[in-house]
């Protein structure tokens, strides 16, 4: 077992609004929400570009102009050109993994204070051309005009079909299955219903609706300026709908399953999202020095990363969590909150009836009693994905960030922040809000 780290000290966070693709933030690149997410960090800290000793950020959709869009965002944001910068890539869990690696990077000693987030633009992830059209065009470009009469006639009118490289992204290429697939298949193993996933949508769209209402959210977004938007300048999350009710989801029709058996559709499934978040990380002893009267948003104290079946990667955050909870000596009763990353109301559903089950305790995770019961009154009680959406590069810093603050809002002080994985993977992270 490796030794425990030392506790990392999140000294403030902030992210942009998220929204759904190809509305608001359309004209939005993934560099310039990570810029909007740091610079809005820095500020609620209290700290300038100049005090930035690194920059670590997650992105799935890669920017085409942008490979490494950690290191353009932090030099756009004024980072000094000294302060070295990268991106990291796991998948849905990207915005998690960079805090842990900026985790470890400070306990190296490498920088003492670290700008860890994650950026996504899921509408500007670019489509693809098809092997032949790609060929067809690169001959055009090299050929002279009598090569060009000769290639004509070998054009094809599905040369102007591109693939979708978001629609790529989504699918598991180890299974072949797209991740709402393999909600259906958790769905189905788990006897969830149609009725219980919308029931739980809703719950989100009232939740998210309720925090906007009483001025939760306000505290943790930046706003996106209206010269980048093209438009007006973004304030909210554009996808709690308030007037959500079970009578309309119910009508909607199933997605990814249209034999009659399929119950995911997309009102209990996360919308396909933009947005960043980023936050302001130290190491407790630096953060004691520099800052010793000065209270910080919390601290992470643990995390874990667990591998599953692509099939059912939505029970990837019950594996993670049972890793987490079985290296620290914890169980799910010692954490007053808990956020699971809601891809589809199926998948957390599914989490919870497994945690809940000694028969997968016995067979998954070889133990003799179950991890537990999570409670619906400590789990996401800000709403989730399914209303708030999942920016995929971006949302394991968001759940971070949004659970600190619910901690704190609540007067309470340890948290659990989980999401499944595409590909088959769970990650987890234990914070507090205390010392």
């Amino acid at each position: 077992m490796s030794t425990p780290l030392p506790r990392l000290a999140v000294v403030a966070g902030a992210r942009t609004p998220f929204a759904k693709a190809f509305t608001a933030l359309t004209n939005v690149t993934a560099e310039q929400l990570g810029r909007v997410a740091l610079l809005g960090a820095l500020q609620k800290a209290g700290l300038t570009p100049a005090d930035v000793g690194e920059v670590v950020f997650g992105n799935v959709g890669g920017q085409p102009d942008a490979s490494n869009v950690s290191r353009v965002l932090a030099l756009r944001a004024g980072v000094p050109y000294d302060r070295i910068a990268h991106t990291v890539n796991r998948n849905c869990a990207s915005g998690m993994e960079a805090i842990i690696s900026a985790w470890h990077i400070l306990c190296e000693g490498r920088s003492d204070l670290i700008v860890a987030g994650g950026t996504e633009s899921m509408t500007n992830v670019p489509f693809i051309w098809s092997r032949q059209a790609r060929d067809w065009f690169i001959q055009w470009g090299r050929a002279n005009w009598k090569g060009k009469l000769r290639l004509l006639t070998r054009w094809r009118p599905s040369f102007f079909r591109p693939i979708a490289a978001l629609e790529l992204g989504l699918t598991d290429p180890v299974c072949g299955l797209n991740m709402g697939q393999t909600a259906e298949i958790l769905a189905k193993e788990f006897g969830i219903s149609r009725e219980e996933q919308d029931r739980f949508a809703l719950l989100s769209h009232q939740r998210a609706t309720a925090a906007w209402q009483r001025g939760f959210f306000q505290d943790e977004v930046v706003p996106v300026p209206a010269e980048w938007t093209g438009g007006a300048a973004l304030e909210r999350d554009t996808g709690p709908r308030p007037q959500q009710t079970l009578e309309a989801l119910a009508k909607l029709p199933p997605i990814f399953d249209r034999s009659g058996q399929g119950t995911l559709t997309a009102g209990n499934s996360c919308p396909v999202t933009d947005g960043a978040a980023a936050v302001v990380l130290t190491t407790q002893e630096h953060q004691r020095q520099r800052w010793p009267d000065r209270p910080v948003l919390g601290y992470v104290c643990g995390y874990a990363l667990a591998g599953c079946d692509p099939r059912r990667m939505g029970l990837g955050p019950v594996f993670a969590i049972h890793k987490l909870l079985r290296t620290h000596r914890l169980s799910l009763r010692d954490f007053d909150l808990i956020e699971i990353n809601e891809a589809f109301a199926a998948q957390v559903l599914a989490c919870l009836r497994a945690m809940a089950s000694a028969e997968f305790a016995r067979k998954e995770l070889h133990e003799t009693e179950p991890l537990g019961e999570i409670d619906l009154d400590r789990l996401n009680v800000n709403g989730g994905a399914i209303a708030l959406g999942h920016p995929v590069g971006a949302t394991g810093t968001r759940l971070a960030l949004t659970l600190l603050r619910a901690l704190r809002e609540r007067g309470l002080r340890r948290g659990l922040a989980a999401l499944c994985v595409g590909g088959g993977q769970g990650a987890a992270l234990w914070l507090e809000t205390q010392e």
